[in-house]
């Protein structure tokens, strides 16, 4: 059965004073959060007069190319495919796990985990009850599965932070920063070999590098050059296909020219681009080559068929090719269990000590499904993370900065049917609250089918671009991130498609009057107030608004689910 069209029978209490209502977690260990279907009776009144949108049209008639909406019907774990059931080949009971919270049960898991990997992957059960971890889970080894007896029934509760375990993370801009704002899970899903070179460079005082092709910039080797094409093309054509198989997972590397034309293609071009500054934007400079990581389907000749259509045209300036990149983990996930930190008071901004949740981090083709995290700095992280599944997720307790973050490069992710939940205790002074967040030229990703009791849409400069967020409501009192340093808020091809507003604020929902190339669609009449953009680009934005006001009122209502649709 197709999991896009299939949900879990809806329990209704009251969201925002009434406002929507929403699906509670299952306490029999059912999913964490299921689709927020149920809607006030204007909007099911209008989803039932829905009209097409003229940008679906348009969209339709050129999918892989459009101007303002990206092609992401491809997202997520094999392209939206569901996930394996794979045997159960360890228990952490038989590991000496204790599930009474008696005793530290993380060596335990960890053990369980090995040696599932050893046995070349398979299931780690985790039985119900409340298992006590006062170190962090690493899942590094492929095909592995951490599956508890679901998320109301198990449970870890983690005793320590990131800056107990392994030490505290600096920022490579110096200060009192921790990383461990934005980075790092107490279940971190991370290769060996670039957990290795991470944690020995966060132990030694040293910026360990994040993104795709090793601690360093020049680890990575060319296989082959790639000759020009158009973003959309799934075909393209290669000097040496020696090196390319079908089921090979390479990177597709461009480099930046002096003259910034990859940056100013990423923003959509044209003049605004043109005239930006980009030379003293040196976090964002420093995000490039981009690397876009994606497998291999077909090689005829020097034909090459990839995974996904293109993110970019390729053309020569940029001196695109295909490169090896660090191992990705591939294949694994966690489900059905709730990671809880002790809790703990959160931290002034960019002091978290890393009470964080689960993290992905250079994998590939992984998941969580049915996982809640509670009391934790961070919820969910993707860190050079590419086409992997967040279902079923829910982050709740006292509050956290990120709840969902999504930065150095990562692409083609899904994270659906997902809740945030109100905190429970009023925020410290100096916190921030950033929502669901993209940066650091991330692309293609979505988030789709959402309840956010608070947060934002926070685009954290970094300039990620073609990233799409549908069907999602939210009481939208978060507040975004971002370096004046990392450049622009958005490239282009941002679109908000179906976003109920239960507060009338319109900051990053709203992005017709600052993102290029953008599409604003069927979301709730909102108004500014608080933080307040300028554009980073002078000039026409070439943005588009349809159906202002009127949330569900057309047709499609779920943007990703009408591509993956048509995708087929």
């Amino acid at each position: 059965m197709d999991h896009h069209h299939h949900h879990p029978r809806l329990s209704r209490r009251g969201l925002l004073g009434g406002a929507v209502a929403v699906a509670a977690a299952a306490v029999t260990g059912g999913p964490a959060t299921a689709a927020p279907r149920a809607r006030t009776a204007e909007t099911a009144a209008r989803a039932r007069t829905a009209e097409t949108a003229a940008l679906w049209r348009e969209f339709t008639r050129t999918p892989y190319t459009h101007p303002q909406v990206p092609y992401v019907g491809r997202a997520g774990h094999k392209g939206g495919a569901a996930f394996p059931r794979r045997p159960v080949v360890a228990n952490v009971l038989d590991h000496g796990a204790r599930r009474d919270g008696s005793a530290d049960a993380a060596p335990a898991i960890n053990r369980a985990i090995a040696e599932a990997g050893r046995a070349g992957g398979g299931t780690v059960l985790v039985p119900a009850g409340t298992y006590r971890i006062d170190g962090l889970i690493h899942l590094a080894y492929d095909h592995v599965v951490l599956r508890g007896a679901g998320s109301g029934r198990t449970k870890l509760y983690a005793t320590k932070n990131l800056t107990e375990l392994i030490g505290p993370y600096g920022s490579r801009y110096g200060g009192d920063k921790s990383s461990w704002s934005w980075a790092g899970g107490l279940i971190w899903l991370c290769p060996k070999g670039r957990w290795d070179t991470l944690t020995a460079a966060i132990r030694a005082k040293a910026w360990p590098f994040e993104g795709w092709t090793g601690n360093k910039r020049d680890e990575w080797r060319t296989l082959t050059a790639v000759e020009p094409a158009r973003r959309g093309d799934r075909t393209v054509t290669v000097a040496d296909p020696a090196p390319l198989k079908p089921g090979r997972l390479v990177l597709l590397r461009l480099a930046d020219d002096a003259a910034h034309t990859l940056l100013e293609h990423m923003a959509g071009g044209g003049a605004g681009p043109e005239a930006y500054t980009w030379d003293d934007k040196t976090k964002l400079t420093s995000y490039v080559p981009y690397e876009w990581p994606v497998r291999i389907t077909r090689v005829e000749g020097r034909k090459v068929t990839l995974e996904r259509p293109l993110p970019l045209d390729v053309r020569p300036e940029w001196q695109p090719r295909f490169t090896t990149l660090v191992k990705p983990l591939t294949g694994s996930g966690v489900e059905g269990l709730t990671l809880e930190a002790v809790e703990t008071p959160q931290a002034p901004h960019l002091l978290d000590k890393g009470h964080n949740g689960v993290t992905f981090q250079c994998a590939y083709d992984c998941w969580a499904d049915d996982v809640v995290v509670r009391h934790v700095d961070n919820g969910f992280g993707l860190v050079a993370a590419s086409a992997c599944t967040l279902r079923h997720t829910r982050v709740e307790g006292r509050g956290a900065h990120h709840p969902y973050f999504c930065r150095e490069g990562s692409h083609d992710n899904l994270v659906e049917d997902f809740a945030i939940a109100r905190r429970t205790v009023p925020a410290p002074d100096g916190t921030q609250l950033h929502g669901i967040n993209v940066e650091g030229l991330s692309s293609h990703n979505v988030w789709s089918r959402g309840v956010m009791e608070m947060g934002t849409f926070d685009t954290h400069r970094g300039m990620p671009f073609a990233n799409v967020r549908t069907d999602i409501t939210v009481e939208n009192n978060g507040r975004h991130g971002g370096d004046a340093s990392a450049g622009p808020l958005y490239g282009a091809r941002f679109t908000h498609w179906n976003i109920t507003v239960t507060n009338e604020r319109a900051g990053l929902v709203k992005i017709d009057g600052i993102a290029p190339y953008s599409a604003t669609v069927a979301i709730s009449r909102v108004r500014e107030f608080d933080q307040i953009d300028v554009p980073d680009f002078t000039g026409e934005l070439h943005a588009r608004v349809e159906a202002y006001g009127s949330p569900g009122g057309v047709e499609p209502r779920n943007l990703y689910e009408a591509q993956r649709a048509l995708s087929r």
